[in-house]
């Protein structure tokens, strides 16, 4: 407990968490002044008229379906010029929709907290993604640098329990930041949409699908702190993450994107991180294949194909176990002066 707590002392005190952190501070108060500025409570005139329009709306969605059963059942239809009916008529049905129109999609510069929670959490875990792995790395790297884990070698000498307490007290202080930062976060835009905006119809589906977002965004936060915590070990200092991150981005997610294009190389996207990194935070991402259309010389040609988020998850928590893995390897091993 004793090396948790120092741990814990060291890493509070260095000046670049303590930065990042005045930096999200910054961003969120950015963010939340510049919606409370545009943004404005609903008058019921415009709740009424909003309501009307999605009513309609709605209501156009089931008269599309009812023709196209209509078809199916072989009755005669009106002549509508350009009306297109598809094959399945489940692609129009209402019911089988992700979400159907509600007033707040009619609400012209007012805040609705349904319509941009999600938004607000993805660019929130963004952020956070960035703020765990430059911690990660900084935290280890500088103390490599500087000689300082061999001092603290010297009063704990057992490598692989103070490298194992450094990991474990980086991840549990970027847990803590990131759930306290998030409950924040997003307390601050309800109490904005109920003062200045437009709440939203919530209900139980609306609030499990932006706590699902919230888990795996917070789960990427922590593979990010311990893969950049990782390849800082492994480098020895902070820049061997950023170079490594820097060179991969550039090596392959750009220039082997490209050169995969050239060769038409099926479902290039399956060989980026990118990718992968999607995926789990949406749940799933489609991708086109431009390959998979080449022989299809009449009718429709379907390329496209769907990544969902176990794969994903295999493939990020594999990486990172790889990653940490090596570094308590080469830690364990090699000369620290």
């Amino acid at each position: 407990m004793n090396l948790i707590r120092a741990e814990v002392e060291r890493l509070g005190a260095r000046r670049f968490v303590q930065l990042m952190i005045v930096l999200l501070m910054l961003a969120f108060g950015v963010t939340a002044a510049t919606t409370l500025a545009g943004s404005h409570q609903p008058s019921a005139v415009e709740l009424a008229e909003a309501q009307r329009q999605a009513a309609a709306n709605l209501r156009g969605l089931e008269l599309q379906h009812e023709r196209c059963l209509a078809r199916d059942r072989g009755e005669p239809l009106p002549d509508d010029e350009g009306f297109y009916l598809p094959p399945d008529c489940s692609e129009l049905d209402p019911a089988l929709r992700d979400r159907l129109p509600v007033a707040a999609d009619y609400l012209t510069g007012v805040f609705t907290f349904t319509r941009q929670a999600e938004p607000l959490l993805y660019f929130l875990v963004a952020y956070l993604v960035l703020f765990g792995f430059l911690v990660g790395a900084s935290y280890i790297g500088a103390d490599l640098n500087s000689g300082g884990v061999v001092n603290l070698l010297l009063w704990r000498p057992r490598r692989l329990t103070v490298l194992g307490a450094k990991l474990g007290t980086l991840l549990g202080a970027v847990l803590t930041v990131s759930v306290l930062a998030t409950l924040a976060y997003l307390v601050t835009f309800w109490v904005i949409a109920q003062v200045a905006g437009y709440p939203g119809p919530t209900n139980v589906a609306f609030w499990a699908e932006l706590g699902a977002i919230w888990g795996r965004g917070l789960t990427l936060v922590l593979l990010a702190a311990a893969t950049g915590f990782a390849i800082a070990t492994m480098g020895r200092h902070t820049a061997a993450a950023l170079g490594a991150v820097a060179a991969y981005l550039v090596v392959w997610e750009l220039g082997g994107r490209i050169v995969l294009q050239i060769l038409e190389v099926a479902r290039p996207d399956q060989l980026m991180l990118a990718s992968y990194v999607g995926a789990w935070l949406a749940g799933e991402v489609r991708f086109w294949d431009s390959t998979a259309c080449r022989t299809v010389t009449d009718g429709y040609c379907d390329g496209s194909y769907t990544l969902t988020w176990q794969p994903a998850l295999a493939v990020l928590l594999l990486l990172t176990a790889g990653l940490s893995a090596a570094a308590f390897a080469l830690f364990r091993r090699r000369d620290l002066i």
